[in-house]
Order: C-alpha cells, then structure tokens, then sequence
C-alpha cells in the first residue's frame, strides 16, 4: 500500500472510530433523558418498555431494578475487556456477571437510575447493550475455536465481527417482527448449532478454476422456544464478500412477512411454516438481487478497534512471569490429570492449546473474571472466548505453562474438570430474576452437576444436560440428552414446581441436530432421582455402540413414562416437594410480562 493509500485508510479508520463513539454516547445519553422522564410520570411504561429494550435493559420479575445485557459479538473479548467487566459488576452487579447461551454478558438488580452508568462505562472498553434484546438482530454468535481448530475451513472471527457491525444501530434491524439470531461456524462438528437460527452459517471452501474461494453454506428458519423447528438449506455457498448481502436479503423478508400481530408466531420459522420454503426462497433471492442491483446496508470496509475482542494488532503471546511457580514435589495429580483430559485442546499453531474453564451456570464473580483477564494477558494472546455453553476459553497457552495456569484458575475456584461432559451443565437464570421463569433453573443445575458427578461410565460423561426454567428455551433442552423445562401443578390448591423432562436430543448418528422427545413433568425435586434411573437403566441395557439417542428411540417414551410414574404423580405430598430448589419458603407462581429473555 502507498503512502497516500494508508494515509486515506488512517483518516477513514480515526472517522469510523469517531462517528461510532458519538453515536454510541448519544444514544447513552438520550436512554438517560427517557429513563428520567419515565421515572418523573412523564412518559408511559409502554413507551419506554420498547425503548429500553432496544437497548438491552430488561425489567426483572423484583421491581425497580433492571437486567442489563452486554452483547459480546462473536463472543471475543480483550483482557482490557474483561477487566471493565469486572468493574461493572463490582459497581453495579454486586460482584457479579452471567454468561448467556448467546455469548452475552448479563448483569442484575441493577437501578434504573443507574443504568446510563453503567453503560458509559461499558462503552469505555467498546462496549454496548445495543439491540441485545428486543425485536432486533441479537448478538451474533461465532465458534470459540475459530483460528485454533485444525480441522476448520478457515477463520469465520473477522465475517461474524463484519455481519455483527453491518446490521447494528440500522433502520430495518431496530423493529423486526420479533428476534433475529445469527451464527457462525466452521468446523465439521458445527459447534453453534447452525439448523436452531434464523440464519446459520456454515463456513466452507469451493475450487474454482483451480482456485480457492471462501464462503458460507447458509441455513434459514430455525428456532426453539415451545415450538422448536430446524432451519432448512438455503443456498450451498456465499461468497464471503456477499455474506451481508445475503443476510439482508433473509432480514427483508422477515422484516415484509413476519407476523406483527402475535409475537407467539412471529419468529422466521412462523413464515415458513405458513408460506412454505420455496416461496420464502423466491422471496430472498428477488431482495437479493435487488440488492446486488441498487445497494443495501454496506458491508464495513473496517469495524471499529476493539469491536468483537478484537485488536488490529494482536499483543504478543504472554511468557506466563506471573503464573504460580511450581513447587516441584512431582506427585501424581488426578484433579489435574483429568483437567487435561477435558479442558484442554491442541491448537494448530504449534507448541499451544486452548484451555476450557469450566464456570458452572454461567455465574461468575468479579475475582475470578480479573484472574481471567490476567491469565489471558500472561499466559495468552491477551483475548478470551465465551462459549455457547456458558464456559470461557483461553487460547495460546503454551503447553509448558499448562500445571502453571490450572494452578492459577484452582485459586480462584475455576479448575472444574469436564468440560463438555455431563457435569457441564447448561442452564438459564430462570426465576432467580426473569419475568417469564417459572422456576430456578440453576439450582436444579447445581442439585443435577452433584448428581451425575459419581458417575464414570464413558457412555455417560459424554452426555448432555440443559434445563431452562420455562419453555421458552433460553437454556436450549431441546438439543440435551436430558432435557428440563420449568412448568408447576397444583395439588389440592398449593402449587408444586415442577420440569418436564426431554430425552434423546443433540445430533444423531450423521451429526444432524435433533430435538429431545418430551417424557413427562417430573416434581421438581424429583429430577435428579429421574435422572439416577434413565441413566441406571442405559447403563444396564444399551446395545453395543449404541448411542443414548438411540437407546431412548428404541424404548419409546411410554416405557420412560412408566420408569419415572411415581415421580410425575408421587404417592407422598412430602413438605420438600413444595419448595423449589435453593428455596426455604412454598413454591409460588408468579409472572411478570413477558421480555423476550430467551
């Protein structure tokens, strides 16, 4: 490049920084002059409801307080990141922040008042709420080993981080029909379960005249919630350059056809339902070339730095100085020789892994969240992953500091082995703080992660567990081997919190993504004695090589129906059973209106 060329594309770069840093202000700013008219009466709670969510401020089912969503894009972050992270949460979260399944940040009983705060502060390190909830594209997901996988068909980070910016702060993605989710992966495994979005991409390579062309295999129309619907195949390849294009295209249509009038049939999956793919198909590929034609939303020529966790100098790898030193005893360690059997993976670059944390349901306290951005930074590239299963991973860690960074995480409590078995337990907040959770997701998660802990059987560690404390999926039972999903009955006038279990999800023989087939409502303090007998009964009784999806395929739910009666309808009304778990006082149903927390 000349000098007049890298000159130019200096002076464009400092005005892209600029322009998105005013905007980001004002727009905290004008979120401050709304919240303070709300609170003097001035304007209606209609009024400012769809305004703050568009914003990522949720109200939660304890009044006066607010959750607050930091959308991670891609699910990077720089150490710098994190850090203000755990700042905020001292500040505003009482030490404390939540990953989402969507690779977000979420933080509770936060004041209204003092919401603009808080996202000043955010948007110090880069960071925004911006269209983390409401009828907006959410954050855009990406696989956490994007650059590290060996087997991947090339780095997806930088078209995640360009989709996530094209569709951010725009007219037609700020009041859609209803959420829009988008992810990206590119390894066989697909790893962000493309066929559960409303677009899923799929990184892929195609020879053309004897040259490499880089793309994305696109999937459409997929969700969960009560109703769940795999996405269908749009078109076998993009090309990268067209993938915001393409994406548009998607938005249009949902933007022209989505149901406004009943949110519970709004999503994109509602459309192809009611109008049938090939008329959906039609539909995008006439935006499309529109498009190509007249211009759309433009693809960013750059994203602003920091953007995404993602620096346009990446710092050198850290040497590790502040890692504990070894006390060089040189005994046998299973904690840790089972840590690396699960938490720890090759990369392709030589000589480094990334390293797994563990961070059951996803809660994290601000010590730990600065002992991870100071791994990063010493030990690491300096950035950090969140996963879609609520973990964080650590890239470019070299192997010889390995024993140094486990003992760093056991002081702070993050040394959990198993990441990706069946102690890695996914969940939602549920009744902890959401409006529509009918019971306390994560306590169930801790009362099954102690459970399923004593088992050892290899055919049982690699199963899957997700529980959501209502149907609308947050925590995705749909795609668990065992899935949960909060709902209550009433006995003899006093409610009783009950799940409703799944069996059999997650992919089949051929990888392909399936949904679990509903069992039957289980007392909630029942579920992990439900558990101990489906997985007693699939050790005792599986095939040779027979996966659990089959296993549930082969006994049919009528035969899990009877195994688990007793426990659906217990003979004994016993005190606990009207407690939901971490509770001291009678379960009570109690709902707000809905925000579209999932």
């Amino acid at each position: 490049m000349g000098d007049f060329a890298l000159h130019d594309a200096m002076v464009d770069r400092e005005r892209l920084e600029a322009d998105y840093e005013r905007t980001v202000r004002e727009d905290i700013e004008l979120f401050r002059e709304k919240a303070e008219a709300y609170l003097a009466g001035q304007i209606s709670e209609e009024e400012f409801r769809a305004f703050r969510l568009r914003r990522g401020i949720y109200g939660q089912r304890q009044p006066g307080v607010q959750m607050v969503r930091t959308k991670i894009p891609g699910g990077l972050l720089t150490a710098e990141q994190m850090e203000q992270l755990a700042r905020v949460a001292d500040e505003f979260g009482g030490g404390r922040a939540h990953l989402t399944t969507r690779q977000n940040v979420q933080f509770h009983f936060v004041p209204l008042r003092r919401v603009p705060a808080l996202l000043h502060m955010l948007a110090d390190a880069r960071l925004t709420t911006r269209e983390a909830c409401y009828n907006t594209v959410r954050n855009v997901t990406c696989c956490p080993l994007a650059g590290l996988a060996a087997d991947e068909a090339f780095d997806v980070r930088p078209y995640a981080r360009q989709v996530a910016f094209a569709f951010l702060h725009k007219e037609l993605t700020d009041n859609l029909p209803r959420k829009f989710k988008i992810s990206f992966s590119a390894c066989p495994e697909d790893c962000m379960a493309a066929s559960i979005h409303d677009i899923g991409l799929r990184g892929v390579i195609r020879y053309e005249n004897g040259q490499q062309r880089r793309g994305f295999r696109m999937l459409i129309g997929g969700g969960l919630g009560p109703l769940p619907c795999e996405a269908q195949l749009l078109d076998e390849f993009v090309p990268v350059e067209r993938v915001v294009n393409k994406c548009e295209a998607v938005l249009r249509v949902f933007n022209q056809h989505g149901n406004r009038k009943n949110k519970f049939k709004a999503r994109l999956k509602f459309v192809l339902r009611e109008r049938g793919f090939d008329w959906v198909k039609e539909q995008v590929e006439k935006e499309y070339e529109q498009i190509l034609e007249h211009g759309g939303i433009l693809p960013p020529a750059a994203v602003p730095e920091g953007f995404g966790g993602f620096r346009s100098q990446p710092p050198p790898l850290g040497a590790g100085a502040s890692l504990p030193v070894l006390d060089g005893n040189g005994q046998p360690d299973p904690d840790y020789e089972r840590w690396l059997q699960t938490n720890v993976r090759q990369q392709k670059q030589a000589g480094y892994v990334a390293v797994s944390v563990r961070v059951d349901q996803g809660n994290l306290r601000s010590e730990q969240m600065r002992a991870l951005a100071r791994l990063a930074r010493d030990a690491g590239d300096g950035s950090l992953r969140l996963t879609i299963t609520q973990n964080v991973l650590l890239a470019f860690i070299a192997q010889h500091n390995l024993r140094r960074v486990y003992l760093a995480l056991q002081q702070v409590g993050l040394a959990g082995a198993g990441v990706g078995q069946v102690e890695d337990i996914t969940t939602c907040p549920g009744a902890y703080s959401c409006n529509l959770g009918l019971t306390k997701s994560m306590n169930l998660g801790a009362a099954l992660q102690q459970m399923v802990s004593q088992y050892t059987d290899p055919a049982v560690r690699e199963l899957s567990i997700k529980v959501s404390g209502c149907p609308n999926a947050c925590g995705q039972h749909w795609i668990a081997d065992l899935g949960f999903y909060g709902n209550s009955r009433k006995v003899d006038g006093r409610e009783i919190p009950y799940y409703q279990m799944l069996l059999g999800g997650g992919r089949d023989e051929q990888g392909i993504l399936r949904f679990g087939l509903a069992v039957q409502s289980i007392a909630a303090k029942l579920a992990p004695e439900a558990v101990r007998r489906v997985l007693d009964h699939y050790l005792a009784h599986r095939l040779d090589g027979e996966t659990f999806r089959d296993y549930v395929l082969r006994h049919k739910v009528e035969f899990f129906r009877e195994l688990t009666r007793d426990l659906a309808q217990p003979p004994e009304l016993f005190p606990d059973l009207y407690k939901d778990w971490g509770d001291e006082v009678e379960f009570s149903l109690k709902l707000g209106r809905a925000e579209c927390a999932a």
